[in-house]
């Protein structure tokens, strides 16, 4: 299954959150480029972007809305 991008973020805290709550609905997902944000310094050159399954993205969106999150501008 296609893979889409649910949002990319440097704050560390709010991806730790949001990803807890795609884990707690079972909403696969992958967290891409933290090995190179992190070579980077962490200086938000480089954000880490949160995957989802094509299928779930829509579900994963209601999840974020319901937890009162908003996705940040991209």
């Amino acid at each position: 299954m296609p893979m889409k991008e649910l949002l990319r973020s440097n704050d560390l805290v709010y991806l730790s959150y949001v990803t807890h709550l795609l884990s707690e609905n079972g909403v696969e997902h992958m967290l891409l480029d933290a090995y190179t944000s992190a070579i980077e310094g962490s200086i938000g050159a480089i954000p880490r972007r949160l995957m989802v399954d094509e299928e779930d993205l829509a579900r994963a969106r209601n999840i974020l809305g319901n937890a009162s999150l908003t996705i940040p501008d991209q």
